[in-house]
């Protein structure tokens, strides 16, 4: 019985990312080149993932903490945003986009904590230990994620409406999946979890300590970085196309496989975690991954899919780095120094930071920069990504300056047991 369950979590995390990685890579060139919407027009579409991520993972979650099953509240949210989806891959009007994707990204967003809300639910109601069990399971996730991507890039739809239509027919199918799983209902608590809480807002009191208030500032910016190459990545390969000499070549053809690189990194990269911050601590560890995006910007800049490629191909798993010894280090530092009674809260405001004001952030400007550097109709992709590397650059001098922390290999160690 115990490994069927842990199969069939499998499968639910790797449908989980299979759902996004349809189209959070591929969907920018689909806009650009296809429905010819501006930088701005793109950018707005996907800050729609910032917006949601400020409040539905919050209220979602405490509808499964109070009133509802976990895994139905999981359920009705994949169908609602398959739904939509289907709804997007008709839509060729840039401002019904916006509102339709802002719709999908409130039905998407909370899933992705939903989606380990069930799974601990299960993983603790059958006897196994979530710390241990679990990483095993969720790297499926990413691995659903790549697969999409493929997918998506070798059957030719990346800059078409098949995309949507394909994601959208994977979410309808794992939200009724989700229904089938064993019941995770709301957990019966004398302390009545008010609102405040549940959308992370108790834990605003970290920003009182100065360290924690840059850190979270820090996570803010460096959360736009991310959303940056999610916004803007595929289109800027695609763009070769244009180019006779890389017209044939791998990258062009083949833009997204080219990218998934970045997420089979950030796999490899997860594994170093423990070591890399017992040993440098979680300042060095940060600072490693602002300069990590120095260069994926900056490779992105001075690469090419002819002679270039080996730059390009290294800036997708510097990516791995950059992303994960942020993200991943962030929520564990968070959790460190969150007291017990805010942890939850703490975890969710690190979310909003990064992905919620982060994200906007960056897809909103990021849009406005490739909009400044469009000259007739022609993108300026060098100049675009050494503004992008300059700004990762900037950020990881001022951290250094203002962000005090003393590693103590100790306080790590401890925390692992």
């Amino acid at each position: 019985m115990g490994q069927n369950i842990k199969f069939r979590l499998t499968v639910m995390n790797f449908m989980q990312f299979f759902v996004w990685g349809s189209w959070l890579i591929s969907l920018g060139g689909y806009m650009i080149l296809n429905l010819k919407f501006t930088g701005g027009e793109v950018g707005s579409v996907y800050a729609t993932l910032g917006i949601a991520s400020l409040f539905m993972p919050g209220l979602l979650g405490i509808v499964a903490d109070k009133w509802v099953n976990a895994e139905r509240v999981y359920g009705m949210a994949h169908i609602v945003g398959g739904l939509l989806l289907f709804w997007a891959s008709t839509v060729k009007d840039a401002d019904l986009m916006f509102w339709v994707m802002l719709l999908n990204a409130m039905a998407y967003m909370p899933t992705i904590a939903l989606n380990n809300t069930v799974s601990y639910n299960i993983l603790e109601q059958k006897g196994f230990n979530i710390i241990k069990d679990f990483p095993p399971i969720r790297v499926w996730g990413t691995i659903g994620f790549i697969a999409a991507m493929w997918v998506v890039d070798l059957l030719g739809w990346k800059t078409n409406h098949l995309q949507l239509y394909f994601s959208a027919v994977s979410g309808v199918l794992l939200g009724l999946y989700a229904f089938t799983m064993p019941a995770c209902p709301p957990v019966k608590t004398e302390k009545k979890k008010s609102l405040i809480t549940a959308l992370g807002l108790d834990a605003f009191v970290l920003f009182k300590q100065r360290k924690m208030a840059i850190f979270f500032i820090f996570a803010m910016l460096l959360g736009a970085a991310l959303q940056i190459t999610n916004t803007f990545g595929g289109t800027f390969l695609e763009d070769f196309n244009l180019n006779a000499l890389y017209k044939d070549s791998f990258a062009v053809k083949h833009p997204i496989i080219l990218m998934s690189i970045s997420q089979i990194s950030e796999t490899l990269f997860i594994l170093t975690i423990p070591f890399f911050l017992r040993r440098f601590g979680i300042k060095k560890v940060m600072l490693m991954s602002m300069v990590a995006w120095v260069f994926r910007f900056g490779l992105f800049g001075i690469g090419n899919p002819g002679d270039g490629l080996s730059l390009l191909i290294l800036s997708m798993i510097i990516y791995g780095m950059a992303f994960d010894f942020f993200n991943i280090s962030g929520s564990l530092f968070v959790e460190m120094e969150a007291d017990k009674s805010i942890r939850g809260s703490a975890q969710g405001l690190f979310m909003i930071m990064t992905n919620g004001f982060g994200a906007f952030i960056g897809a909103k400007s990021s849009g406005w920069v490739v909009d400044y550097y469009t000259i007739e109709g022609v993108r300026q992709w060098q100049s675009i990504w050494f503004v992008f590397a300059a700004y990762a650059l900037i950020i990881g001098i001022v951290f250094t300056a203002i962000f005090r922390y003393k590693h103590d290999p100790k306080v790590i160690e401890n925390f692992h047991h």
